[in-house]
């Protein structure tokens, strides 16, 4: 990543980091009941326990950290901002050292982490440079889970793709989304080994709470549903070294 791209990430964390989970939709009702799927979607792919050692790329408030937690695993949760590290520290996660980190020059020694984990982050980020760096920290037969936006909702494709748009979202200036196929490729080209990307979560974080129980149900069968699920607004990407 350029300075300069680094720079503005760090700018937009800062201008956000009061109110960083609403402008991301966690906060709502809707973004609540997302976030602890996404969660248990972390901790039951990656098998986290109490031995796991576990490193979160982009942890920004902890919100995450401290929902893995629950685990037991020691955590060493990083992100680039110390605006929203500050945050994440007030939260007193336990067995968990929260550190500044770039995840393009992860300062960890090669094969130091059974799993490393992250929501939302990898679309921030020179995606190769980053993953080559998780498969180095990985030890042989470590885990990756995250959970990212899907460049084929279309909200997402125009929230990513039209300037104007995107900055009156909340997004930063260098964001993206996930192509699964082609990033199933990217993984596969570095080493990963039964890579698994899916789309999932047609939930909103700003449908109101009384239609809550109705869009999961609604959103539960498309999932399921060819073609149709291309279209969710998350993917989880899963893969091992």
């Amino acid at each position: 990543m350029s300075s300069t791209r680094i720079e503005r990430e760090r700018e937009h964390d800062h201008k956000i980091k009061d109110n960083a989970e609403d402008v991301w939709g966690w906060s709502s009702p809707g973004g609540k009941l997302r976030a602890e799927r996404r969660a248990n979607y972390f901790l039951s792919l990656s098998g986290m326990n109490p031995q796991s050692k576990v490193l979160e790329i982009g942890c920004g408030t902890g919100l995450f950290t401290e929902k893995v937690s629950k685990s037991g695993a020691h955590i060493t949760a990083t992100d680039l901002s110390e605006d929203l590290l500050a945050v994440a520290r007030k939260k007193n996660i336990p067995n968990c050292l929260v550190e500044e980190a770039d995840a393009h020059q992860l300062k960890y020694a090669d094969a130091s982490f059974d799993i490393v984990f992250g929501s939302s982050i990898l679309h921030h980020l020179d995606m190769d440079i980053a993953l080559k760096e998780v498969w180095r920290v990985l030890k042989p037969g470590g885990k990756m889970v995250f959970a990212e936006p899907n460049m084929l909702n279309p909200q997402i494709l125009v929230q990513k793709n039209v300037p104007f748009i995107k900055k009156w979202l909340g997004d930063s200036p260098d964001e993206t989304a996930i192509v699964r196929w082609k990033l199933t490729n990217q993984l596969k080209k570095l080493g990963f080994k039964n890579c698994n990307i899916f789309p999932y979560d047609f939930l909103h974080p700003y449908t109101p709470a009384p239609f809550i129980g109705l869009v999961k149900g609604i959103g539960a069968i498309v999932e399921k549903t060819p073609l149709l699920r291309e279209i969710a607004g998350s993917v989880i990407i899963y893969a091992e070294k």
